[in-house]
């Protein structure tokens, strides 16, 4: 089951990304003089005013086409990006930037395609596992049942509000959430995960604050919020980065936020794709070697800082250390922030 859980987070990850990428036209496709969207004459291989493919598929074999594309070629794309991405980061970023698109694939299109990739994987190989820890059950036999209570009691409310006609979604969307929370620790209950208790200062806003304390009190559930949500949030590396990257360039009128962006994105998905890297390496039993990939983060950086702003080998290093430090901040930042959002749910 988890298999087919892992491929349907990969199938995922193809089609959103090939939902923000352009698509160009492929044979055994349907022939209009008019587009099916609009009405529209056609006189090119796209409509004119919205933009829709002149052809489309009507076919179930054509439905599988575009499925297999989005997966696995991205219009073949992806065979032009990973190599550059890999060993010409700089390069690829820069010709990006520069407007030389239609070779490569979009920086958040592949993001997506590898987040998705990255913890399907890691459901196959093990790569996210808690592993097992049998000490203090009881107490989470006993959170486990305050959840239950909760959901039961939260339910007799839904029942009297729809008896008397009154609206539920508000009691839906917090039964929904209680449930969830439940699943979560049954799962942990499952695994022999223990729950503490603990409190923490509330110097931070409340959301955030419960999530440390539970990040303190309970790292191993932490941990499995951290897998089970932590690639719906994803997507906020981008921003918590983007800074940081900023402040090695603070008087530049050369390079923009846009630019930044562009840069982490892409570098976000070659991170991705080593953890997957990693994941696979300790799934074949080559752990040593998985341990010897934690060296090439700030080599890449170094080599996409200096192809990416044009920087001398100095500039370069220099940024390339500081952007190691901040990534790690920029991680931190991250896992805090999903922490608290998945127990103020």
């Amino acid at each position: 089951m988890g298999n087919l859980e892992s491929l349907g987070d990969v199938v995922t990850g193809g089609v959103l990304g090939r939902a923000v990428e352009p698509q160009a036209g492929e044979a055994g496709e349907t022939r209009e003089g008019h587009c099916l969207n609009c009405g529209t004459e056609l006189t090119g291989p796209f409509c004119s005013q919205c933009g829709q493919k002149a052809h489309v598929h009507r076919s179930l074999k054509g439905f599988f086409h575009d499925l297999l594309h989005g997966v696995l070629h991205f219009e073949g794309k992806i065979w032009r990006t990973l190599p550059l991405l890999a060993w010409r980061p700089g390069e690829l970023t820069r010709d990006y930037i520069d407007g030389q698109r239609a070779r490569f694939i979009s920086p958040i299109a592949l993001f997506l395609f590898c987040v998705f990739l990255m913890f399907a994987v890691g459901a196959v190989t093990g790569g996210l596992d808690l592993g097992e820890n049998p000490a203090l059950k009881k107490d989470l036999e006993q959170e486990l049942a305050t959840s239950k209570t909760e959901i039961a009691q939260l339910e007799a409310r839904r029942s009297r509000a729809a008896a008397a006609h009154l609206p539920t979604a508000a009691l839906d969307r917090r039964i929904q959430s209680e449930q969830e929370e439940a699943n979560a620790l049954e799962a942990l209950h499952a695994n022999g995960v223990p729950i503490s208790k603990s409190s923490l200062s509330r110097q931070l806003p409340d959301w955030l604050s419960d999530g440390i304390g539970e990040a303190v009190d309970n790292p191993d559930l932490v941990l499995y919020k951290l897998k089970t949500n932590a690639y719906k949030f994803s997507w906020a590396l981008i921003p918590l980065s983007v800074p940081f990257l900023w402040l090695l360039f603070p008087f530049s009128r050369r390079f923009h936020l846009y630019d930044h962006t562009v840069f982490v994105t892409y570098s976000l998905c070659f991170m991705s794709l080593l953890v997957i890297a990693g994941m696979l390496f300790g799934w074949v039993g080559l752990a040593s070697v998985s341990g010897l990939l934690a060296l090439i983060p700030p080599f890449h950086m170094y080599r996409q800082l200096k192809g990416t702003y044009g920087l001398t080998r100095f500039g370069a290093l220099w940024r390339a250390i500081f952007l190691t430090i901040f990534a790690f901040i920029a991680a931190g930042l991250f896992i805090t922030i999903v922490a608290g959002i998945g127990f103020a749910a």
